[in-house]
């Protein structure tokens, strides 16, 4: 009868050397887990410096926006890179890479011009337009935007909010202690929107025409008349001026966490009761 044909045996690969007792240690001692530090290092380096990076919001400049105790992510790629998008201010290039101009209505992470601190403000006016304010309105190359009234903004009253001027202190029908704005949205050319806070005549409220330089941009905080912004001329812990597309670290992109500053950090328990729950993940 017919017999199948057997394949010639398969030689086995030769198995890989079992590692010695020094390899061994060495994985497992102080000097593998200090290689697992520096990949890690190396690892959240990269991440911060090309993909997101992680920003607190100190001051009530961008109400209705942004609180004060927000805790938000910056995308880094979108404007492209510089030293300025480095941890630590790393100063291993000029100039930007893959550079892009932001878009007006952008939220944008900066550096002081003087101070190199980080500021948060949104982008008006780009190289080559025109800006003024008469009267608290913006006027973007000669036209003024629309500007429409909504209902008031209302806030709770915590340790990182107070009423600062222009807010009025009241009580909701639930008996929460709260503070009330007047409220408006704007819209740019093209439709874009966004609310703002305004309370009445202040000196930032005129502006003369102003041309926005090659390479810099005009920013606002929407909290107009507590804010700091291209209004006023740049000084240190102060207004920012009209600040250089080079200083761009990146646009705030989602709130990754929020807090009213009513936690105590020793006492877990009270993280929870002091988050602002509904505004984790609000994209910007």
């Amino acid at each position: 009868m017919d017999v199948k044909p057997q394949s010639p045996p398969i030689a086995a690969a030769p198995a890989d050397p079992a590692p010695s007792d020094d390899e061994a240690k060495e994985r497992e001692g102080p000097l593998g887990f200090a290689l697992f530090l520096v990949k890690l290092l190396v690892l959240v380096l990269v991440f911060r410096s090309l993909v997101f990076s992680p920003f607190s919001i100190p001051s009530e400049s961008m109400l209705p926006r942004l609180w004060n105790g927000d805790y938000l992510l910056a995308a880094k790629w979108p404007y492209g890179f510089s030293h300025n998008s480095l941890p630590f201010d790393a100063q291993i290039f000029t100039g930007r890479i893959f550079a892009s101009e932001p878009e007006r209505g952008d939220v944008v992470i900066f550096k002081h011009p003087l101070d190199r601190t980080d500021y948060v403000k949104r982008v008006i006016g780009l190289p080559g337009d025109t800006v003024a304010l008469t009267r608290g309105r913006v006027v973007l190359n000669g036209a003024m935007l629309p500007r429409d009234a909504m209902p008031d903004f209302e806030i709770a009253l915590s340790p990182n909010t107070v009423c600062a001027w222009g807010g009025e202190e009241a009580v909701t029908v639930e008996g929460e202690p709260v503070c009330r704005y007047d409220r408006f949205r704007e819209t740019l050319p093209g439709g874009r929107e966004y609310e703002v806070l305004d309370f009445g005549p202040t000196p930032g409220d005129g502006v003369a025409p102003t041309t926005v330089p090659a390479g810099h941009m005009f920013v606002l905080g929407d909290n107009r008349d507590n804010s700091r912004d291209s209004r006023f001329e740049a000084r240190e812990g102060d207004a920012v001026g009209i600040v250089p597309l080079e200083n761009l670290v990146g646009r705030a992109s989602v709130i990754m966490w929020s807090t009213d500053g009513g936690a105590d950090w020793a006492k877990p328990w009270t993280w929870i009761d002091a988050a602002r729950v509904d505004r984790i993940g609000m994209d910007l």
